[in-house]
């Protein structure tokens, strides 16, 4: 008997009831029972008349079923094939987690012990984000930790695309008869059905005890399930945003400039982990962007509402163009983003920007970037990132088309927006959008690098000049990186309080931390340098803006420049080593 028909009758009998139906006769009257054994316990409930037959039918093909296989002698084969889905327990389970017993843990481990060993009932716990961000590493590390008697009754499923919601009951019946209370399921959106059918696993098996804790790559089909099907059913913990503090501590490694190359996923061999890089290159980005955000927002889509949440995105996906779409957003939406992006042909703002510095450069002052074939470059560089111009383009793209895609990237938390005020203008709306995951960043914009040294006007000046151009393109690009992630670190670490860049006739402060309760403000100036200049804090001594800031935001209590040098202060200015300042 080959896998397939063995399986097929696993299922079969799994679908037939267990147990035995008894009579009983009270005060002359006889009562039908159906009696089974669950989780170790006797069980029974009477049966109505109306069932009987049907009841009786399907225990006696069990039955029968059973000898069948006693006799053919395969009854243990039967056994080894009583899951569907990758089932791991006992000396399998500890092997697989056993791995990770030396790895630091990430912060939010808490949340997840205080569930599977809380009192809550009714709720599973749903731990999502991006790939390579924890998720799989918090639950081994928390399986690892378990004492002997958890641990006996802990299992593991690792879901694939060919398990539904039917097979999954299945082996969560089967593991809640052998008395199996905390179950993990990784990757379970894989299911098609999940978003329409996640309430099985609050309302049937976290209602009947069980500790469920349900993870995935499928950011957005956790955020729809439980809009719907999961709604005040589930704990949630997203795991996508990683801060330089915790990209230090549980790696092993530090230094900002390692966190602005490779930071927003914890994968980067060092003390603590040994997994590559994912933005070690251009292709390995582009194969991040594509399977863990462009893939993400597509399938759960997909599977929401029969498709029909696709709105106007549904050409796009049609003509197989959304994930060229999305990485032309996720490319753009560090800088202010409008229609024009991606509709004109694609120009890179780090490349401009860098043209600019090289020119006013005090030391080295060069226009080698004015002279080459920006076109070419720009095509290459448009190639390299498998984005396409608006004339490739087979739906055209709207505003409609930008909203949604940046709705959805707002809900995987790949971009945040940061406030700009105007002082000029208060009543002028600005923002300014950071990319949460800045290795995916730099890796983008190390490839127009990458490109610019295949021009051949940039070959004709020395390796020496060519590689002092090429340096200061990639430092002007981490200084930019840098200030984004001080922003949204800030915001983060201080939600009572908002934090934004203000803008003035003149000149602007980097951020500013305004206080609403103590009514008062902290000002900052951000550089990407090692070196202290009178330059970096002159909007600091501005007496102009000092008394615009304090006016409209209460009294400055700090005025700092956060850099790369020692900390210390300079003409009243506080200087502050950014990575001592992002470990909040």
């Amino acid at each position: 008997m080959d896998d397939l028909n063995i399986k097929y009758i696993q299922e079969y009998l799994s679908q037939l009831p267990q147990g035995n139906i008894t009579y009983k006769k009270i005060n002359g009257k006889v009562y039908t029972y159906y009696q089974w054994t669950e989780n170790g316990k006797q069980r029974s409930r009477v049966v109505k008349p109306e069932e009987l037959d049907e009841l009786s039918e399907k225990i006696e093909q069990r039955k029968a079923l059973e000898k069948k296989l006693k006799e053919a002698n395969l009854s243990p084969i039967i056994e080894e094939y009583q899951y569907f889905s990758s089932v791991l327990v006992n000396d399998e389970l500890y092997e697989f987690v056993e791995q990770i017993k030396n790895f630091k843990k990430r912060e939010c481990y808490s949340k997840l012990h205080d569930y599977v060993y809380g009192s809550s009932i009714d709720k599973v716990f749903i731990l999502y984000g991006l790939r390579r961000t924890g998720k799989t590493t918090l639950i081994k590390q928390l399986i690892f930790d378990m004492d002997v008697s958890a641990f006996s009754k802990a299992a593991f499923i690792k879901m694939d695309s060919s398990i539904n919601l039917a097979k999954i009951n299945l082996d969560l019946k089967n593991l809640s008869k052998k008395g199996y209370k905390y179950i993990f399921i990784d990757e379970v959106t894989l299911m098609d059905d999940f978003i329409e059918g996640a309430a099985l696993f609050s309302d049937i098996y976290a209602a009947r005890g069980m500790k469920i804790v349900l993870s995935g790559t499928d950011s957005l089909g956790f955020i729809f399930s439980e809009d719907r099907e999961l709604f005040d059913r589930c704990y949630m913990l997203h795991t996508t945003f990683i801060p330089y503090r915790e990209f230090a501590n549980v790696l092993g490694i530090n230094g900002i400039d390692n966190y602005i190359k490779y930071g927003g996923t914890m994968s980067l061999s060092g003390n603590n982990y040994n997994v590559p890089a994912f933005f070690r290159n251009e292709q390995t980005t582009d194969e991040y962007i594509d399977s863990a955000i462009a893939n993400n927002i597509q399938h759960s889509l997909k599977n929401y509402q029969n498709g029909n949440h696709f709105r106007h995105l549904s050409d796009l996906y049609e003509k197989n163009e959304l994930t060229s779409v999305i990485n032309r957003v996720v490319e753009h939406e560090n800088k202010k983003f409008t229609i024009d992006v991606l509709t004109k042909t694609f120009e890179s703002g780090d490349f401009s920007l860098t043209a600019k510095n090289l020119l006013k450069d005090r030391d080295h002052p060069t226009d080698i970037l004015y002279l080459v074939d920006k076109e070419k470059i720009t095509d290459w560089f448009r190639k390299e990132l498998n984005i396409l111009n608006n004339p490739e383009m087979k739906v055209e793209i709207t505003n409609a088309h930008v909203k949604e895609i940046k709705e959805y990237l707002k809900l995987l938390d790949l971009i945040i927006d940061i406030d700009v005020i105007n002082m000029s203008n208060l009543d002028e709306k600005e923002f300014q959008t950071v990319i949460s995951q800045p290795g995916m960043r730099y890796a983008q914009a190390k490839a127009l690098v990458e490109v610019l040294v295949k021009d051949k006007l940039f070959q004709t000046i020395s390796v020496k000049d060519r590689s002092y151009v090429t340096d200061r393109m990639l430092s002007t690009i981490e200084g930019k990186i840098m200030e984004d992630i001080i922003l949204l670190e800030t915001k983060m670490a201080y939600p009572s309080c908002e934090v934004f860049k203000l803008k003035f006739m003149i000149g602007e402060f980097d951020m500013v931390i305004f206080n609403p309760q103590t009514v008062s403000c902290e000002i900052f100036e951000i550089k990407h340098s090692k070196e202290v200049h009178p330059e970096q804090y002159r909007h600091l001594n501005d007496e102009q803006k000092l008394k615009e800031t304090e006016f409209r935001y209460g009294d400055i209590v700090r005025k700092c420049v956060i850099y790369n040098g020692e900390s210390h202060i300079e003409n009243d200015i506080e200087y502050i080593n950014v990575e001592e300042y992002l470990m909040f």
